[in-house]
């Protein structure tokens, strides 16, 4: 049995990519004999298992959704728990890094990271006031000298590899993307979802599932609506997620006279009620230049759900074969003829759809864990 701690600033509730890696990773790791124990924040009074341990915290006033970790609870809980473990695994930059690591070296364990967020493009979202080539400069240099610090690094996609590598990054890096428990979004019932949100049974639905961030270019995803509607006058899109962008993109979709279009439906549960979403749209459309990996297209997919995004940054490694999906131009014009081309063809998109759910399976949860586990072994067998 090997022990793992994992140590991360956010977890469930919060929702986002990180947390549901996380999450997906100590489900599927429990099979490779792996038994891992988690240090992150309280957000309230959420019940836990008992290999959960939550640290209190405040709320940032920029990002209600976060949570910022007393540090000397973090670091009494990282410590303490480190103490009984074989490895540490670190999961964000923030004061879980610097725990993680200090615990890990106290105890002589082997350190890993996970680079889940490519922070290059993606601070200055968060601090407009400040220029943004000094803040692509601090990212790379706090990037590079956190994983240089570690003893491997795990990354999801082999474009976050080569961007590491080129910031000076010269830690063994594992490409090892996270999986998706492809059964628990085989069986949705799309129309219950849309008699729930009014949404005409046979209205073309594309669909976007995500954080509302800034960062994730919703706002060109309502461009490429409007071009749609103009073809297609029962065109649905739906967004749905939470996120600081939410109020912003409202006013897009007012302006715009989308109001009827776009439907921002919010958080949706994850057991039914997400698995039912994917089931009852057409078409899945990503529009984000700034992923690591892209785990909503593999979730939409094994929906059996046609997908049509950008390939840029993590999402390349997704879409390059072209299974279950079609690349489409960086424009809102042309990023809507593949759509309309898609929804026009009921032939292709049940080509599609087979093809999603087959190349989906090649993803599992299952397979990335067991991959996961081997690298623990030989950072073991290193420090044996």
């Amino acid at each position: 049995m090997i022990r793992v701690l994992m140590v991360s600033d956010v977890y469930f509730p919060r929702v986002n990519g990180v947390s549901t890696s996380i999450a997906t990773f100590r489900r599927a790791l429990a099979a490779q004999d792996v038994a891992v124990r988690l240090v992150a924040p309280r957000y309230g009074d959420e019940a836990d298992a008992a290999d959960v341990v939550r640290v209190p915290g405040r709320r940032l006033p920029f990002d209600p959704e976060d949570r910022l970790v007393h540090a000397q609870a973090m670091r009494a809980a990282v410590l303490r728990e480190a103490e009984r473990c074989d490895l540490v695994h670190i999961q964000t930059p923030f004061l879980a890094h610097r725990y993680g690591l200090r615990a890990g070296r106290a105890q002589r364990r082997p350190v890993l990271l996970t680079y889940h967020t490519f922070f290059e493009e993606y601070l200055h979202h968060y601090a407009p006031f400040l220029p943004a080539t000094a803040l692509r400069a601090l990212a790379r240099q706090v990037s590079r000298a956190q994983c240089n610090a570690v003893d491997a690094v795990v990354v999801p996609s082999t474009a976050m590899r080569d961007r590491l590598a080129g910031y000076g990054v010269h830690t063994p890096m594992e490409i090892l993307p996270t999986g998706i428990p492809v059964r628990d979004f085989a069986a949705g019932d799309g129309a219950h979802f849309r008699r729930l949100y009014d949404i005409p049974e046979h209205a073309p639905m594309a669909l976007y599932i995500g954080r509302v961030a800034h960062e994730k270019n919703i706002g060109f995803l309502l461009e490429v609506a409007a071009r749609l509607r103009a073809q297609r006058p029962d065109f649905v899109l739906v967004v749905a997620g939470e996120g600081p962008a939410t109020p912003a993109l409202q006013r897009q979709a007012l302006q715009a006279g989308l109001a009827g279009t776009v439907r921002f439906v919010g958080y949706l549960e994850r057991r039914k009620r997400l698995p039912d979403c994917y089931a009852a749209a057409d078409v899945f459309v990503f529009a984000s230049r700034t992923e690591t990996q892209g785990l909503v297209l593999l979730e939409a997919m094994a929906a059996g759900l046609p997908v049509v995004a950008l390939a840029a940054m993590g999402t390349t490694d997704i879409l390059a074969p072209e299974r279950g999906a079609r690349i489409a131009p960086d424009a809102p014009a042309g990023f809507a003829a593949v759509v309309e081309n898609v929804l026009a063809d009921d032939r292709l998109r049940k080509q599609l759809a087979t093809e999603a759910r087959c190349y989906a399976h090649e993803w599992a949860d299952t397979l990335m864990a067991d991959r996961l586990a081997a690298l623990y072994r030989r950072q073991l067998e290193v420090r044996a």
